[in-house]
């Protein structure tokens, strides 16, 4: 087993000030712009919103200038998403209908209908994410060595920054368009499949952008951007196959202010999870770079297996047959496995080190961990309010208590018994195997309470 000795990377000091006369004015400007937003969401909106929602809009201003103020990109991204989608209800609420903003302007109003709609600025992100990918992975064998970034992975970490702009615009304009159809339509979009994927590719996308700046690395793009651009794939499937980009109204379980704060941290547990697994299949890479016998190249080998037969769970006819989509991505799939394997010693010299790899693994573990955590136990909450009990052994809870026991292990054996190298890597993948069967396998292979989006 090979072993990691875990070293401290940390932002660069300019970029995290420690006293408030370290703050530049873009800072207090940054600040001011989104108390005023805040104030003016207050006076447009509030009449609408029930206290816990006050609540939450209230407390959502200081997490958002906390969190502008730590890592300074996110004041440009939040900015640059609040211009964009004003600029869209301000298009919507040209023309009215019966009940609010005429939603057909979507069709008609130029911006609208190729940018700003939700559909149109989630189709952006779409293709963003798969251009992403492709320049990131440009940028692997394009790499002279290991801790250099080339031009293709810049321009990769610019494509993956624009597709998490278009995925907020299309998520928050999507939010709007929900509060014009009808009343009690409304509702924050994180209720189905659809939306929740949204939410996971640009959740997982910004989290990966931090810890690549953090480590001054993009090496690591190509493979963060594979298990996004899977879920784009997944999405867009299930937008043409199921129409499912169409909003539909809240069944009775989810009309609750719980969904706002319980989905967004079970999705930040997802993404940092799913980053983890795809850190640690790039450490297993490197491991496995100059090995030639073939049985040994198990991780390579399983990747393949996961990628190329996935479109069998999602086949069309009841005969076994599967659509022209999934049998394009069983294509694909299939040569990027192929293509991995055969240029596995390349790709391995442009990744960084065993221990800035093992390092990411452990926070993004760590990250995922507390907010599965805060999750469950909002959820727990949720339950009690809804059915009347905190827990009932529900198949969506148990496997949620199984992802969470899963980690719990991998942090102690870290923390407690220094757990590091070729297990803790393996261990990640296992996990990301559970927590996808936990998010989808458990829609499309049980039932229960929280059966909401099946497949």
């Amino acid at each position: 087993m090979n072993t990691a000795t875990t070293s401290t990377h940390r932002l660069p000091v300019a970029s995290r000030p420690s006293r408030l006369g370290a703050f530049g004015a873009y800072d207090w400007l940054f600040a001011a712009l989104v108390i005023a937003g805040t104030g003016f969401a207050f006076w447009r909106y509030g009449a609408s919103m029930d206290v816990y929602e006050k609540w939450i809009l209230a407390g959502s201003a200081p997490v958002v200038i906390g969190l502008g103020w730590f890592w300074a990109p996110l004041r440009t991204l939040a900015l640059g998403v609040g211009a964009a989608v004003l600029l869209a209800i301000g298009l919507y609420a040209r023309t009215t209908d019966g009940f609010g903003a005429d939603l057909a302007a979507a069709d008609n109003v130029f911006l609208l209908k190729y940018f700003l709609s939700s559909q149109s600025a989630i189709l952006w992100m779409s293709v963003l994410f798969f251009m992403s990918t492709v320049f990131y992975w440009i940028g692997v064998f394009a790499t002279a060595k290991a801790g250099t970034d080339n031009t293709a992975q810049r321009i990769g970490s610019r494509l993956a920054w624009a597709a998490v702009f278009m995925a907020l615009v299309g998520s928050l304009v999507r939010w709007y368009e929900s509060h014009q159809i009808a009343p009690d339509i409304g509702h924050i979009p994180v209720s189905n499949l659809y939306e929740v994927f949204v939410l996971f590719c640009w959740m997982t996308a910004l989290f990966y952008l931090y810890y690549e700046q953090v480590y001054k690395t993009k090496a690591l793009g190509a493979f963060a951007m594979l298990i996004v651009s899977a879920a784009v794939g997944f999405l867009l499937w299930y937008t043409v196959d199921r129409q499912a980009h169409e909003i539909q109204p809240l069944v009775p379980a989810l009309q609750s202010w719980w969904m706002k704060l319980h989905v967004p941290a079970n999705f930040i547990g997802y993404g940092t999870f799913a980053i983890a697994a795809m850190v640690a299949f790039a450490y297993l890479i490197k491991q496995h770079a100059s090995e030639t016998n073939w049985w040994k190249l198990a991780p390579l080998w399983a990747l393949g297996v996961v990628l190329c037969f996935e479109p069998l769970l999602f086949r069309k006819s009841a005969a076994g047959g599967i659509s022209n989509f999934w049998a394009i991505y069983f294509g694909a799939s299939a040569l990027l496995v192929g293509g991995i394997i055969a240029m596995r010693r390349r790709i391995a010299a442009g990744l960084p080190s065993f221990e800035v790899l093992d390092d990411v693994m452990y926070k993004a573990i760590a990250v995922g961990f507390a907010f599965f955590t805060i999750a469950t136990i909002l959820g727990a909450f949720w339950a009690a309010e809804a059915w009347g009990g905190y827990w009932s052994w529900d198949p969506k809870e148990t496997w949620a208590l199984i992802v969470w026991l899963n980690y719990a292990a991998w942090l102690h054996m870290r923390l407690m018994k220094g757990l590091r190298g070729t297990i803790s890597a393996w261990w990640a993948l296992v996990g990301l195997a559970v927590t996808t069967f936990a998010f989808l396998g458990v829609n499309m292979f049980l039932s229960g309470l929280h059966s909401y989006g099946t497949l």
